[in-house]
């Protein structure tokens, strides 16, 4: 039978992912904050059987079918996967080489009660930017800032937007992220043009950010004489802190500058971050080998756990890295979710879907926000940012060429409806993970996560103005957003 042909409804492919968003609602509430050790891999894999069962009973796919794709998908974040083993490994090299500790030194020195929300929201950005993870900034220097925040009188609500708009805008702009370095891959986008572009949206939001958050510092009523005293000096008795240690990201960014693949750039900076930890911070390797040995504690710090000793708690947890090690269950989910998306199209239902989206979306503006919405069902629906970022590019890669848009329209478009939106649902792991962290609820917080809301309505507002967006080659305009 022509596949062409034999199409299935719409309400198929639908029914199929509401088994996964059950599936995944169980996992979910069976495992908490631990459902991507391995509990969501398992539901992925399941609906991914559902596929086949559905495709070769009903819709008469072979398992060549299945399997090609399934080679063809898994191929295709081939170096996604390497990229990302190599992110964990930097994190380890640049946390023992005390290149991240420097940056929180300094940046802990500039609050000051008046300023303490726009820096809180800068540091955040900084610390995310380098290491690429929000995650372990809010787990790290976000509890540290709410107890700071709230000794000088701040709403720890209030504090916690100001880390997590500060924390996903790193995130989000990282070269060094998971998350973007899934949605370039998953729609087949440079890295560091995906990044180029999303700044066209990301920048002006966390201006509006920062200006807000600058306003509320300063009429707010804040009391107390609080500093960050105690994690200053444990820094500096646990590293050796030095500006010129700040010359191992300003040597990354000329390499990101120079456009070097971003494999390339991302060795070097490890190797240099190493480097520079076997010279000015052997101490450290040696506590992380547990004898004098350089090679062996470099080599540990590259692909495993970090635990450096410090009487202050707090640093102890700054410090915990997990190297490539670290990145393996990010790995698991992505290999799994690119199998489920494979199925998925191999048995026609992401073209199913992608003919009934195509019905219903005439404009560009629509288009975009169609993707931007769509990316923040998925996080309600399946709890998890990465499954979003996946299942979105899935479905819309094709609407996008053969509308005759750029790639990076839509990778943009992923992280801005996608990556930001994560923390703002409260059973998804990222509002689970921070709120438990944070010790705020999801639902307080909300409101002062200015970045995570503005963005999306940033994305939309470009959109319908046309700017530097390119169709068939040729620039596009706000007149022609009905087109």
């Amino acid at each position: 039978m022509n596949k062409k042909s034999n199409i299935p409804p719409i309400y198929v492919p639908v029914l199929v992912i509401l088994f996964l968003v059950g599936m995944l609602v169980l996992v979910i509430k069976t495992f908490g904050v631990d459902s991507l050790a391995g509990g969501s891999q398992i539901a992925l894999l399941m609906t991914s059987m559902v596929c086949i069962l559905l495709g070769t009973l009903v819709y008469k796919r072979t398992w060549d079918d299945f399997e090609q794709q399934i080679k063809e998908g898994i191929g295709g974040v081939g170096s996604a996967v390497i990229i990302l083993l190599i992110i964990g490994a930097l994190g380890g090299a640049w946390m023992v080489s005390g290149v991240v500790p420097t940056l929180i030194y300094y940046g802990l020195q500039i609050i000051h009660p008046s300023i303490f929300l726009v820096a809180t929201c800068i540091l955040c950005s900084l610390v995310s930017l380098v290491i690429g993870s929000s995650w372990t900034t809010i787990a790290t220097v976000g509890v540290a800032l709410i107890g700071i925040g709230q000794a000088l009188g701040f709403s720890p609500e209030l504090i916690a937007g100001a880390i997590l708009s500060g924390a996903y805008f790193g995130d989000k702009m990282s070269p060094l992220s998971d998350t973007t370095v899934v949605a370039a891959s998953s729609s087949e986008t440079p890295l560091f043009e995906h990044i180029r572009y999303m700044m066209i949206t990301t920048v002006p939001s966390m201006l509006i950010t920062l200006v807000i958050f600058t306003i509320i510092g300063f009429v707010h009523p804040a009391v107390g004489n609080s500093s960050p005293e105690e994690l200053i000096t444990a820094l500096h008795d646990r590293f050796v802190i030095s500006p010129w240690l700040l010359l191992v990201p300003v040597f990354t960014a000329i390499l990101i500058a120079k456009k070097l693949p971003p494999i390339v750039t991302l060795c070097l900076s490890t190797a240099v971050a190493i480097l520079v930890a076997v010279f000015v911070q052997p101490d450290n390797l040696y506590e992380v080998a547990g004898e004098q040995n350089l090679f062996k504690g470099a080599m540990i710090a590259l692909y495993g756990t970090t635990e450096l000793a410090s009487d202050n708690k707090l640093l102890v947890e700054l410090i915990d890295t997990s190297g490539m090690a670290g990145m393996l269950h990010t790995v698991w989910l992505v290999l799994c979710a690119m199998t489920f998306g494979s199925c998925m199209k191999a048995c026609g239902f992401v073209e199913s879907m992608t003919n009934f989206c195509s019905k219903l979306i005439t404009k560009r503006t629509s288009l975009v926000a169609t993707t931007v919405t769509s990316g923040f069902f998925f996080n309600v629906t399946t709890a998890d940012q990465y499954l979003s970022i996946i299942l979105t590019s899935n479905l819309f890669k094709n609407v996008y060429k053969e509308n005759g848009y750029e790639s990076r329209l839509l990778s943009r478009s992923l992280e801005d409806g996608a990556t930001v939106t994560s923390p703002l649902v409260p059973w998804s792991t990222c509002g689970m993970t921070h709120s438990t962290i944070l010790g705020v609820s999801t639902f307080m917080y909300f409101p002062y996560c200015f970045f995570c809301y503005i963005s999306p309505i940033m994305s939309i507002a470009i959109a319908a103005l046309g700017y530097k967006i390119f169709r068939n080659g040729k620039k596009v305009n706000a007149k022609e957003a009905t087109a």
